[in-house]
């Protein structure tokens, strides 16, 4: 009985083509909507996800903003780095000096840093400080994407030697161009933070990243809050930002953000459902002697109500077939022109055609009910 009324439903879909067209043309935009956009953002949360990994997930920023006390000393420093689950610490100081190169000499941003700064992602070319260059407080400078395309558009800086206040350094390596997502640090210069300290003058530290062991993010968070209040006595000195933190963040605002797309899109739905039922009546009233045939044969009410219903389902079911194969075209077209990966979630997928079946019921319940109210004598006398 079941094969029957598909097989009936089928026909009676594809006798109006034009008007099932029409019909199902707000559960295919509605249904396209949704895939496209899940799917734009799923691949817009991953790429963000991936550009905030490369700075490492188990990575805390540090900054001090206290107005009696600019920042803590190297011991401190070392206090902090010692803390069970902390991998490397890497301090940063930042300076604004005269920097003789190119032939020219202007003022740029320097700054101190440790060897933890530095990964395969950080550098272009060369090398970066090294243990060494901390210890032995050597004179060696990594300078920054926009600096070697102004200073050494045509030649490696590579050995090249570079005036720093005064004070001549060698160039061993370039640093990568700067994400979106960090700090920038193409017009900058990097030199060994103890280098730094000396040449400056300075001997407190107010910013500094902490990189910890998987897994030991929260303990080690817990820890260094600990210390750095007891350190400034008490007083909100300080301010703890953690990667893990961010990705926490962005996964809930992207969450929010497609329940409210997802919303927004489902309107399509409601009236493409809406067209779904208009044509349904319009059905009922043109088959208004075959529903009195049918039930002066013996056809009961539920099973005039069930064939409306599979035919109200399928045009929902097609609408929403041909929303998936659209909204997934769509989505990676924008994905290709986004640069940003494209991946159609099979739950994605159940959770558009399900909407369309789900609209498909709803507004297919109120003719079918209409059909099978009709009374036989009636439905024959009127037709």
């Amino acid at each position: 009985m079941i094969r029957e009324n598909i097989r009936m439903a089928w026909l009676t879909v594809i006798s109006h083509k034009m008007r099932s067209f029409l019909t199902i043309l707000g559960i295919v935009i509605g249904t396209a909507s949704i895939i496209t956009l899940m799917t734009v953002i799923s691949g817009v949360t991953s790429s963000i996800n991936e550009e905030v990994a490369t700075f490492g997930a188990d990575r805390m920023s540090v900054q001090i903003e206290d107005a009696t006390k600019n920042g803590i000393s190297v011991i401190e420093v070392e206090r902090l780095e010692a803390i069970d689950g902390v991998e490397s610490l890497s301090p940063t100081t930042s300076h604004q000096a005269g920097v003789y190169l190119g032939g020219q000499t202007t003022e740029q941003s320097v700054l101190g840093k440790s060897d933890a700064f530095f990964s395969d992602s950080t550098l272009a070319s060369g090398r970066g400080i090294t243990p060494v260059d901390i210890s032995e407080r050597t004179r060696v400078a990594v300078i920054g994407d926009t600096i070697v395309k102004e200073s050494f558009p045509t030649t490696s800086p590579i050995g090249e030697t570079i005036t720093i206040g005064g004070i001549r350094y060698i160039v061993v390596g370039t640093l990568a161009p700067s994400s979106e997502f960090s700090m920038s640090t193409d017009e900058t210069i990097v030199i060994p933070v103890t280098t730094a300290l000396h040449q400056f003058h300075v001997n407190t530290i107010s910013t500094f990243d902490l990189y910890t062991e998987s897994g030991q993010s929260e303990t080690v968070s817990d820890e260094l809050t600990q210390q750095l209040t007891t350190a400034f006595n008490g007083r909100d000195a300080f301010t703890v930002t953690s990667f893990e933190d961010a990705l926490a963040s962005i996964d809930q605002i992207n969450s929010l953000l497609s329940m409210l797309l997802i919303g927004i899109a489902s309107i399509s739905l409601l009236v493409g459902g809406i067209g779904i039922m208009n044509m349904m009546l319009v059905s009922v009233t043109e088959r208004t002697s075959e529903i009195g045939l049918r039930k002066a044969l013996g056809a009961t009410p539920a099973k005039i109500r069930q064939q409306f219903l599979f035919e109200s389902v399928l045009l929902s079911v097609l609408g929403g077939l041909v929303g998936v194969v659209v909204g997934a075209l769509l989505a990676f077209g924008l994905t290709v022109v986004m640069g940003v990966p494209f991946t159609l979630a099979s739950s994605t997928v159940v959770l558009a055609l399900g909407f369309s079946v789900v609209i498909g019921v709803i507004f297919g319940y109120i003719p079918a009910r209409k059909a099978s109210a009709l009374q036989p004598i009636e439905a024959l006398r009127n037709a």
